[in-house]
């Protein structure tokens, strides 16, 4: 029996078949939820007997849902043995897709990766043989893995633009008006799939396992290629009405006639995101200013990653300048969401905040100047830690949010 079966459902009937199978189930929710416990503990908790929790601990020792972590020092007397969920007892897999590559991670149920690859050659196009090279690949990560595909609860892939998770479309790659997009995967991969947006993704790996600590009202900038934003609202990720909320580069706020991959004129993109650093970086050559850096044309979603380590690691002056005065403009912009929602933290993330105090400071800043000081005043802003594992991690803590919370609370 899956880890999953064991909390959805009883296969005994009877009125004491129900009432053991409820106790194994309590004691794998509580494990799962509040971490490891004595016997004693359980007992307490469970409101149940010490022999009787022994026993069925003890069934679910060898059945591989609980392990024995050995004795643990106390007072006095004789010394209880700690118990946890097995690691290994179900595992989560996380996808993250980009124009030009793809990161898979598997993790088990402590949120460890057992397995990850990060920036796997893929080209992401709106075809049908595009979707199923990406199925084969993520086929071919499990086969090389050590797990077995039975033992994974589901997987969350996280694709960029409109995502409509709870109806599982995509209506940027691969859309079919016929049916969701998480049916088509997952009959490709036999197991259950979960789309979301790839910024709403990262916010919530950052709020489990990244920079975020207590903080429970959170912007998450993912200040890349585009520009989005990922928002949690007291501890729990915000959608909006119909999942699209976050769609902050796609804002209407210049008057610069400059066309916007998203098809309208002067949104916060075309001035302020890796692509708008790209194309100004160009127009700065032509227009005769100097710089170390040579742009590959044969990868045009990737040149914005040169322009970034050109300052980084060049120290390029050209770079440094076009950087600064673009994170200056989003810390700007970023004062108006400051201004409206009163976070306890901003995060910055995406390929920008490799740049640490280059991005940072201006961002910073700007913050100070434009927006209300009472807002700013006792709201804390970070660097995000996960770097270029934040949407994989994120996509495994989706797809175990998604899976095993309604199982646990119900």
């Amino acid at each position: 029996m899956s880890l999953k079966d064991l909390l959805d459902s009883s296969k005994d009937k009877t009125l004491s078949g129900q009432k053991w199978h409820m106790l194994r189930q309590a004691i794998v929710k509580r494990l799962l939820s509040a971490g490891n416990a004595t016997i004693a503990e359980l007992s307490s908790e469970l409101q149940s007997s010490v022999p009787t929790v022994t026993k069925a601990v003890n069934e679910l020792l060898p059945e591989g849902y609980v392990v024995d972590l050995g004795k643990i020092t106390n007072s006095g007397g004789r010394r209880p043995s700690l118990y946890s969920i097995n690691p290994t007892c179900a595992y989560f897999l996380g996808v993250e897709v980009s124009i030009a590559n793809m990161s898979i991670g598997l993790q088990n149920i402590k949120n460890e990766f057992v397995s990850i690859e990060l920036g796997t050659s893929f080209v992401l196009e709106n075809t049908q043989d595009s979707l199923l090279e990406f199925c084969n690949l993520i086929n071919s990560f499990i086969e090389d893995s050590s797990v077995e595909k039975k033992m994974i609860v589901g997987v969350c892939i996280n694709f960029s633009g409109r995502i409509n998770s709870m109806e599982g479309f995509s209506y940027n790659y691969f859309f079919s008006e016929n049916r969701p997009l998480t049916e088509i995967i997952s009959e490709q991969l036999d197991m259950p799939v979960h789309l979301e947006n790839d910024t709403r993704a990262m916010t919530f790996g950052e709020y489990c396992e990244g920079v975020v600590d207590d903080e429970q009202n959170i912007i998450f900038l993912n200040y890349s290629w585009g520009v989005a934003i990922g928002m949690i609202t007291d501890g729990k990720l915000y959608y909006g009405k119909s999942g699209y909320s976050g769609e902050f580069g796609h804002s209407t706020i210049f008057d610069n006639g400059i066309m916007c991959q998203c098809g309208k004129l002067g949104c916060l993109e075309t001035e302020i995101s890796g692509w708008s650093l790209v194309n100004q970086f160009k127009a700065a050559l032509k227009e005769g200013k100097q710089s170390k850096v040579v742009l590959d044309e044969s990868s045009p979603a990737l040149q914005h990653h040169t322009i970034i380590a050109g300052a980084f690691n060049l120290e390029d002056t050209l770079c440094v300048d076009l950087v600064t005065k673009q994170s200056e403009k989003m810390g700007r912009y970023l004062s108006i969401l400051l201004n409206i929602f009163n976070p306890d933290l901003l995060v910055i993330g995406g390929d920008f905040a490799q740049l640490g105090d280059y991005t940072l400071l201006p961002i910073q800043s700007a913050l100070k100047k434009y927006s209300l000081g009472l807002v700013n005043r006792d709201m804390k802003l970070k660097k995000s830690t996960l770097g270029r594992r934040a949407g994989v991690i994120g996509a495994c803590c989706v797809i175990k949010e998604k899976m095993l919370s309604p199982l646990i609370n119900n």
